[in-house]
């Protein structure tokens, strides 16, 4: 087929050979079959951020690092060039975990380049040579769910070892390769140690992958993976070769309503004081 007019530079530059077919066009970018020599991959081109249904939320983008300072201060203005910066580091994003997820031995497609907004990576086949299929297009017996959901579990404590969390990990985002699932669509992951929305997240992203096989395994809907694994991380002691149990045993304190209280009265007394001397400095 004719190259899209943003592989075409791919092209021109040699990156790529040929385009043999659109392969999938999700809310964020869409991807292509395309020949490298005697290697066929994928190009993922990111569509703009006007065009796409996903958007940036702050949740995810939170003390995520730039260039420059020049940058960000662009980028919390929202200027033009802030927004071009924004969506630079947007895509970046997820080159710069598939790097570093890969390094760590996670099982996510290998990339390769990343060229003007086209991220060019392993293209994930099935048994067959095909396109791989995405979980939520395969059926699964008990014992096959069983065993996809732990090496999934296994691959989220990986990712957690490295430093990084999906953010958005679900059925939709999972490759059946003919070797095993292969994770995908990183753009959102945050940095485990520096977003303060990383538990919420881990624990949503462990969720989703409870409520899927556990359609096909109902056993799996009693497990709490991912309070367990979260546990184990804030005290430091997670590592990829660490059995779980998929069950976590939640403290219950009783509350002191009485401090509470105090502590409120405190905070509203504090409020009034500040609000007396800024009438009283007014002219």
């Amino acid at each position: 087929m004719k190259a899209p007019h943003r592989l075409q530079t791919l092209v021109e530059e040699g990156l790529i050979d040929s385009v043999v077919r659109q392969l999938m066009s999700g809310k964020e970018a869409m991807v292509f079959v395309v020949r490298c020599g005697d290697e066929t991959r994928c190009a993922k081109i990111y569509k703009e951020a006007t065009q796409r249904s996903f958007r940036q939320a702050v949740d995810y983008t939170e003390n995520r690092k730039v260039k420059n300072s020049r940058q960000a201060r662009a980028m919390a203005k929202g200027t033009k060039f802030g927004r071009q910066a924004q969506e630079a580091a947007w895509q970046s994003a997820e080159v710069d975990a598939l790097y570093r997820l890969a390094a760590a031995g996670v099982r996510v497609p290998q990339p390769f380049n990343f060229h003007e907004g086209v991220l060019l990576m392993e293209l994930v086949v099935d048994e067959h040579g095909d396109a791989a299929p995405r979980l939520n297009d395969v059926g699964f017996t008990p014992q096959q769910a069983r065993a996809c959901h732990a090496t999934l579990i296994s691959e989220v404590v990986r990712m957690l070892c490295a430093g990084v969390i999906h953010g958005d990990l679900s059925e939709f985002n999972i490759l059946l390769a003919a070797d095993g699932p292969v994770i995908i669509d990183l753009p959102q992951a945050v940095d485990a140690a520096g977003n303060n929305h990383a538990q919420r997240m881990l624990l949503r992203d462990v969720a989703n992958l409870r409520d899927f096989f556990g359609k096909f395994a109902p056993e799996l809907l009693a497990t709490d993976y991912g309070a367990e694994i979260w546990s184990l991380y804030q005290a430091g002691v997670l590592a990829t070769d660490l059995v779980l149990s998929g069950h976590f045993e939640r403290k219950s304190t009783q509350v002191d309503v009485g401090s509470l209280m105090r502590e409120i009265d405190d905070a509203r007394a504090e409020e009034a004081a500040r609000r007396l001397r800024m009438a009283t400095l007014s002219p």
